[in-house]
């Protein structure tokens, strides 16, 4: 992060990027409000923060998201989920939860890892559980969302994956670097599920 930034981050940004749009109404952002605050504009008419644990800055909401029945059904637009459920041993529970919160045709923008160090910062309080492929992110979401609601991509390639764990900053490469998408070295899997139905 001193050299400028982690490469993980500008795909995250890439893809949030070129799913604005579905940022509005009423939000909720998991950790702070950044990517709200970011992409989200006049679209937004309510955005809440939810944290694990209280007194974090901005927090509105405190839950675990595999044990989330205090936060209502049907309430969100949409959720934005960046680098969280490799933090989550439940993952099927997890989203689940994130699908009953979201209102029918609502939007989930998630990111996970897939080739990435370990955070000894969680690991060391609460866990550091998965790394993910885009085959295993799209049929754990399916389970919720059902299949043709779930749009999965891959961001990365060896090159880009060898410089973040070198700790590089998006800058040292170019942009052409780190574009090239090579399905066999996926730094980072971005999800885009949407709610279909009723409640």
């Amino acid at each position: 992060m001193e050299r400028g930034g982690a490469i993980d981050r500008c795909y995250i940004e890439d893809f949030l990027s070129r799913h604005a749009a579905d940022i509005c109404g009423h939000v909720l952002e998991i950790g702070d409000d950044r990517y709200i605050r970011k992409l989200g504009g006049g679209r937004v008419t309510r955005a809440d923060v939810l944290n694990l644990h209280p007194g974090n800055p901005g927090t509105t909401l405190v839950a675990d998201l595999a044990n989330a029945g205090n936060i209502p059904a049907s309430c969100f637009d949409c959720i934005i989920l960046t680098q969280t459920l490799q933090f989550i041993y439940d993952l099927r529970a997890a989203v689940i939860h994130l699908h009953r919160m979201l209102n029918p045709h609502g939007r989930l923008l998630a990111t996970l890892p897939g080739i990435s160090q370990i955070s000894r910062y969680d690991m060391d309080r609460w866990g550091d559980f998965w790394r993910f492929t885009n085959l295993s992110a799209k049929r754990l979401f399916e389970e919720s969302f059902g299949a043709g609601n779930v749009m999965v991509q891959s961001y990365g390639n060896v090159l880009a994956a060898v410089a973040f764990l070198e700790g590089l900053a998006p800058a040292e490469l170019t942009a052409k670097e780190l574009d090239y998408v090579d399905p066999d070295y996926q730094l980072l899997i971005a999800v885009r599920a949407i709610k279909t139905g009723g409640a």
